[in-house]
């Protein structure tokens, strides 16, 4: 682990101490993520090029004689809750989950879903399985962005299927984490954040499609090529589980029904034309975004693999227009990020995650990292936002025991 990361970790297991009283028995973790093209084409079957990064979410648990668990954070907090002590029995997940979600903290809801669906997947029965106590710590900016819910998901996978002696291999772990934000959360995403938290490799990118879940690792050669990803946090706060995210959905599956197909996976640009005599135009552009979208990411992975990752700055810069323009899930401050990060020498620039607020990327010379957040900074002053919070990533390996 890094120094922060132990930091984390050691967080963790204080809180658990605190929380609990027993020390615990390990720390598990999972990374968040930067999806450095594909956005909102998970959920419609497309395909995505995220990487794990080295900001990570660490829990420490305690198992107890009991078929309870508990769950405590520090730093996940919600509208209904502090992250505070939140304890249910593990029969009583299925009670809970997805019909009275709405009784538990939405912080919470996370781990407790990832415990619900995982004892669902195994057809174990709750009353037989280790009741744990859980305890979170993490240096993942939450409403960023960058995942912070994939990462309690992907860190609770592992560290339950673990402790319940569970053979589920990554691709199984990320469909329980999806499935637990979908139902216990009500927040209807995709699976990318899952399988790049849970598969993230050290400098490198995961190609996945999001319709056969089948995952390439493809090398992303920043470090040869001189170059940092910079990660430009607004400030501007999200949430997947409000109606923005799900309007778009719903207006993806409207063009997919239209056009007779399972999914806009099934579209083709050549289609396009034909879509736009089906469906509303406000309905034609969301689904414009999904398929040229699909296209960029096929065509930002062959050119990495022929040219480098110098010659994918235009597709960044088009993934960002479509987003602003088409799917409408930027922000003034998403764009003044893009607009002052390839003003100031960027190769290509885009927001990242499900929009709304959040990050913007920038890809850029390791020389020119402190030129771009200064021209960033400037920009935000300029336009009477608050300061963003900039630094870099760097592609990461994914869930696992400390």
């Amino acid at each position: 682990m890094t120094t922060t990361g132990t930091r984390t970790a050691d967080a963790a297991r204080a809180l658990s101490a605190t929380a609990y009283g027993p020390q615990p028995v390990g720390t598990w973790s999972a990374p968040g993520r930067v999806n450095l093209i594909g956005e909102h084409t998970d959920y419609n079957d497309g395909f995505v090029l995220p990487f794990a990064i080295q900001h990570r979410t660490h829990v420490a648990l305690a198992p107890r004689q009991d078929a309870r668990i508990r769950v405590v954070s520090r730093f996940l907090r919600s509208s209904d809750g502090d992250g505070g002590v939140v304890e249910a029995g593990l029969a009583e997940l299925a009670e809970l989950f997805p019909g009275r979600r709405d009784e538990v903290p939405e912080w919470a809801r996370y781990p407790l879903g990832v415990a619900w669906a995982l004892i669902e997947a195994a057809e174990a029965d709750p009353r037989s399985v280790t009741g744990v106590d859980l305890a979170f710590a993490s240096d993942v900016p939450v409403g960023a962005g960058l995942s912070s819910s994939a990462a309690i998901e992907g860190a609770t996978a592992v560290a339950l299927a673990e402790t319940w002696g569970l053979d589920l291999d990554g691709p199984a772990l990320a469909q329980i984490g999806r499935r637990a934000e979908n139902e216990a959360v009500g927040a209807p995403t995709g699976i990318m954040d899952q399988m790049a938290s849970l598969l993230g490799r050290p400098d490198a990118a995961i190609f996945l499609d999001c319709r056969s879940l089948e995952a390439e690792v493809v090398d992303l050669g920043f470090a040869d090529a001189g170059l940092e990803l910079l990660v430009i946090d607004t400030g501007v706060k999200h949430s997947h589980a409000t109606g923005g995210y799900g309007e778009r959905r719903a207006a993806c599956e409207r063009a997919a029904a239209a056009m007779g197909v399972p999914a806009l996976r099934d579209v083709a640009a050549a289609d396009l034309p034909r879509l736009a005599g089906l469906v509303d135009e406000v309905t034609f552009r969301r689904a414009r975004h999904i398929v040229t979208e699909n296209q960029r990411v096929l065509d930002t992975v062959r050119t990495l693999r022929e040219q480098g990752p110098t010659a994918i700055g235009d597709l960044l810069v088009a993934s960002h227009a479509s987003m602003r323009d088409d799917f409408e899930i930027s922000v003034p401050e998403l764009d003044t990020a893009v607009e002052a990060a390839l003003g100031a020498g960027a190769v290509g620039a885009r927001m990242t995650g499900g929009g709304f607020g959040g990050a913007a990327i920038a890809l850029v010379s390791h020389d020119s990292v402190e030129r771009v957040a200064a021209a960033a900074r400037a920009a935000f002053e300029a336009s009477g936002f608050t300061a963003p919070t900039i630094f870099t990533v760097t592609p990461s390996a994914g869930a696992a025991r400390d």
